[in-house]
């Protein structure tokens, strides 16, 4: 694995489990009067990426876990170096895993490559209750092929699939929820990786709950800021850092605008945690009426710094909302609201459910 992955990984990579090793590593595998595969280091930190016993060069991967963050971003790390060879689209298949079967799984696997040096098929978000049926299509794997496979959830380690992955010569990794100090080392790592200061990574360490997903866009957003031009200092940091203030309403809205994507509701149901749907509801309406604003201030001809020097909000929140302005249609943003005032007349009425009311509108919007 890249020092670019061990970092994604958080640095916390232990030992597959001695009960785990030896249901799925042969005994001829073993390292001698050990139960921890061969080369690994009695003082290995324990930790969120536990990688399959059985070491392989073979590029065949299967990601499991708790962790769906880290899950998704060594599945992108990956499939980014993987096709960052081939030299036309035939080269690279990314199949959908509702309704796949074995045969249609091993039919793409066994596929010659057409103009490229090999192929390179995935399958992310398969879930748990489905895996064990695609264990058939990598009894052959040829070697022009690539396989990396994701599933929404952990396998258990009699698994068939990471039975067969492993059979393959591929490797399995496990991603489980990181522990306090792999969780500091991996956001430092995550702030030194975008170029920010330790001061950023403190104070997200310090404030910010520990999802990584949340984690993970504040940085960015700090990155952004900083990319700008304007001075990150500690002052700065503090006032953008929103997830301390378990307000990451600017995440839902990101999703949302221009045009929604399926991480609105991931980020719907985490806020809902913590959150009252009608906090979110009003936390919601105000960002659009920003955008609306905004709107309405560009197609009057004003550039982003006389817009920032009107408005009252940070001049960062103001660029965001500058940006997504420009893509959004000014009917969907008044649609919008009037479903955001709809929603809160009947949720004060005793009409609906606040929970259920407040994803029926984000699916309006």
């Amino acid at each position: 694995m890249s020092a670019l992955l061990r970092a994604a990984a958080g640095k916390d990579c232990g030992e597959v489990a001695p009960s785990d090793y030896h249901r799925l590593v042969p005994a001829s595998n073993r390292a001698p009067g050990r139960g921890a595969p061969r080369g690994a280091s009695r003082g290995e930190p324990q930790g969120a990426a536990r990688p399959s016993a059985r070491s392989s060069n073979r590029p065949i991967l299967l990601l499991h876990g708790e962790e769906s963050f880290l899950i998704d971003d060594e599945a992108r790390r990956t499939l980014i170096d993987w096709r960052s060879q081939l030299v036309s689209d035939f080269g690279s298949e990314a199949m959908d895993p509702a309704g796949l079967s074995a045969d249609r799984l091993r039919d793409a696997v066994q596929q010659a490559p057409f103009l490229d040096p090999y192929r390179v098929v995935s399958v992310r978000g398969i879930a748990t209750r489905r895996a064990e049926g695609l264990a058939a299509a990598l009894t052959e794997v040829p070697d022009s092929t690539r396989v990396l496979l994701t599933v929404s959830g952990r396998l258990p380690a009699s698994s068939k699939l990471a039975k067969a992955v492993l059979a393959a010569g591929g490797r399995v990794t496990e991603h489980q929820p990181l522990r306090p100090r792999a969780l500091q080392d991996w956001v430092f790592g995550r702030a030194r990786e975008y170029g920010l200061p330790t001061s950023a990574g403190a104070a997200l360490i310090r404030l910010a709950r520990p999802d990584l997903g949340i984690i993970d866009s504040e940085l960015r957003k700090l990155a952004a800021y900083r990319a700008t031009g304007n001075d990150l200092d500690q002052a700065a940091i503090e006032e953008l850092v929103v997830a301390g203030r378990q307000d990451d309403i600017f995440r839902l809205t990101d999703h949302l605008l221009p045009r929604p994507s399926a991480g609105a509701w991931r980020t719907a149901r985490s806020l809902l945690e913590r959150e009252q749907p009608t906090t979110i509801a009003y936390r919601l309406a105000r960002h659009l009426s920003l955008v609306l604003e905004v709107r309405a201030r560009q197609e009057r001809g004003e550039s982003l710094s006389q817009v920032q020097a009107a408005m009252r909000e940070h001049p960062f929140v103001v660029q965001k909302a500058y940006d997504v302005a420009r893509e959004t249609d000014v009917n969907r943003l008044e649609a919008g609201l009037r479903a955001l005032l709809d929603y809160e007349w009947e949720v004060k009425s005793g009409q609906i459910d606040a929970a259920l009311g407040l994803e029926a509108v984000l699916a309006r919007l």
